[in-house]
């Protein structure tokens, strides 16, 4: 049972011990500071029985901040921090990719002393509320990024990768999904941009394009992974021409040749309801590298990605935050600890976060 997802998985020149990644969980425990710490460091190494450890998603740049507590990777100290949570890892032989992301319209000026988020166009979130240092507030309308801006974005990304490489990563991924700046390019919902940005489908994906480009510069493609959500409504995403967009945006990375995609296929998160979800069947026509299958899967949902072609590597995310021990609980057949309150999730210290046991039989 569930043999294939246990065997060690070539990525590029990289060895994976097994075909599991654990999936890039927003957790907000490295305070005001936005440093990663030994804290942080002992999650990571007691979940590092995955062959692939995808970091939470880490800011690129001040501008890029959207969330209360969430690391980044933008000064020294940020760099010194994460040098502890990738040595730690180590002797784990867990390979460890950090998640670079900028949440664009998806934060608050509260996070910028009152400046306003900025996005591809000047189109406000339709949300409840977020969480700012300053309590719950409505989202506002972001400001249309100018060229300009993203051109030092672009640049915001290859100083955060050349980071990540000093911090001891063995990757990155670039996040481009879930409603956040790079997916605000991509989808027509929220790109109404007519300059060489918008318009497009060339157009929509050049922001994408060239931030690849530029972390190219640091690292060998194939030690840079993409994430999509083609399927996601998470932060108020989804357009009618979801599909043509993905299947473009697959067919351009398979030119550029990433060392894998990250795709949410699985519905968890929430569907747009634009037509019928998108399968990795579809992508996998499109695109001849490493898929990563992710989003609400069952050990069995997996397995079927697997032993069908679809999907090269399977991405767990809550799972892992209950069982740190994931991989050995699957493989054995031990049973998993259930969710715990989402409470927990994005608060302070151990609780929720390093105090969850391992199996004993």
């Amino acid at each position: 049972m569930g043999k294939s997802l246990f065997q060690p998985y070539a990525l590029g020149e990289m060895k994976l011990k097994n075909r599991i990644a654990m999936a890039p969980m927003t957790r907000g425990r490295a305070g005001e500071s936005r440093v990663a710490n030994e804290l942080m460091a002992q999650y990571y190494y007691q979940r590092g029985s995955a062959g692939l450890l995808i970091t939470e998603a880490t800011v690129i740049s001040p501008q890029g901040i959207g969330w209360i507590g969430s690391p980044g990777i933008y000064t020294a100290e940020m760099v010194a921090g994460w040098q502890k949570v990738t040595e730690r890892v180590k002797p784990s032989g867990a390979k460890m990719f950090l998640q670079l992301w900028h949440c664009g319209r998806a934060s608050h000026s509260d996070f910028h002393k009152g400046e306003l988020p900025f996005s591809a166009s000047a189109i406000r979130l339709n949300g409840d509320y977020i969480h700012t240092p300053a309590g719950k507030k409505e989202y506002e309308t972001p400001r249309a990024m100018t060229v300009a801006d993203i051109k030092a974005t672009v640049d915001d990304y290859r100083r955060a990768a050349a980071n990540a490489k000093d911090a001891g990563f063995d990757g990155i991924e670039i996040h481009s999904a879930n409603g956040y700046l790079l997916n605000q390019f991509l989808d027509s919902k929220t790109n109404l941009r007519n300059d060489q940005y918008g318009g497009s489908l060339e157009n929509k994906f050049r922001f994408l394009r060239e931030v690849l480009e530029a972390v190219f510069e640091i690292w060998p493609p194939g030690r840079v992974g993409v994430r999509l959500s083609p399927n996601g409504i998470f932060n108020d995403m989804g357009s009618d021409d979801f599909r043509e967009t993905y299947l473009y945006v697959a067919r351009e990375l398979n030119k550029l040749s990433p060392g894998y995609v990250h795709i949410m296929d699985g519905l968890a998160f929430g569907f747009h309801n634009k037509g019928e979800p998108m399968t990795l069947d579809e992508f996998r026509k499109c695109f001849t590298g490493t898929i990563i299958g992710n989003c609400g899967y069952t050990l069995n949902d997996a397995e079927q990605r697997m032993t069908g072609g679809q999907a090269d590597i399977a991405a767990f995310g809550r799972p892992f935050i209950s069982n740190p021990d994931l991989v050995a609980r699957m493989k054995n057949g031990w049973p998993l600890a259930p969710y715990d309150d989402m409470t927990f999730w994005y608060t302070s210290g151990a609780e929720g976060y390093t105090d969850y046991p391992f199996f004993s039989e």
